[in-house]
């Protein structure tokens, strides 16, 4: 199973212990690249639809952040 499957049934099981950095390979794998610096702590996010995300720059993540890219993962 690759690694990032196993972040996303981590993020599924154990929703508070997730890093900034394993979000972003989360997101890196469903084709978002990051576009820019939004002032010191976001970090704002695109795809090739246009979809964008913001994500916050913070370890271990609010569980807002996870639960967002869950949805997005699920299709929601």
């Amino acid at each position: 199973m690759p690694a990032v499957h196993k972040i996303i049934e981590k993020m599924r099981s154990q929703p508070r212990g997730i890093r900034y950095e394993e979000a972003v390979k989360v997101l890196n794998y469903y084709g978002y690249t990051l576009i820019r610096k939004g002032g010191t702590s976001h970090r704002i996010f695109k795809n090739t639809r246009g979809d964008v995300f913001v994500l916050k720059d913070d370890s271990p993540m609010k569980i807002s952040y996870i639960t967002e890219i869950l949805a997005m993962i699920d299709g929601e």
